[in-house]
């Protein structure tokens, strides 16, 4: 992934938001909102972009637009500048190879001490029993 080129291809729109600001929130747009194309994209590669496809799904509009927007700050420049960091770490983070899991067994000794573990939690328990009448 070409972090430069998708970062040109992004296109930004400025909203009115809800959240912080009071009353000056009702005159000013500072809610940002960024689409990124996925199929027109030069900064992915086709594979990249069948990835981001498939496990952005949920996020991704039937055109292939990925949508994001912020409004976490009063300013439209920093809630620009923390929807784009948002989208690059949502794009690095869904083009991670995820590592097959080996699959192992527990040791003798931590079976000893798990069943060890067991049988003195068990003691411990019968111990505060009442005694039977026989």
């Amino acid at each position: 992934m070409n972090t430069e080129i998708v970062i040109k291809e992004l296109t930004f729109k400025a909203v009115r938001s809800s959240g912080p600001g009071g009353q000056h929130v009702n005159k000013t747009s500072s809610k940002v909102n960024v689409s990124f194309d996925i199929e027109n994209s030069k900064g992915l590669t086709e594979t990249e972009k069948n990835k981001v496809r498939e496990k952005l799904s949920n996020r991704v509009s039937s055109a292939a637009v990925l949508s994001i927007s912020c409004s976490d700050s009063r300013s439209q420049h920093r809630n620009k500048a923390l929807v784009v960091e948002k989208l690059l770490r949502l794009l690095k983070k869904s083009l991670r190879v995820v590592k097959p899991r080996k699959k192992t067994k527990p040791s003798r000794s931590a079976i000893e001490r798990r069943v060890t573990s067991k049988k003195k939690n068990a003691l411990k328990k019968s111990n505060r029993r009442p005694p039977s009448v026989e």
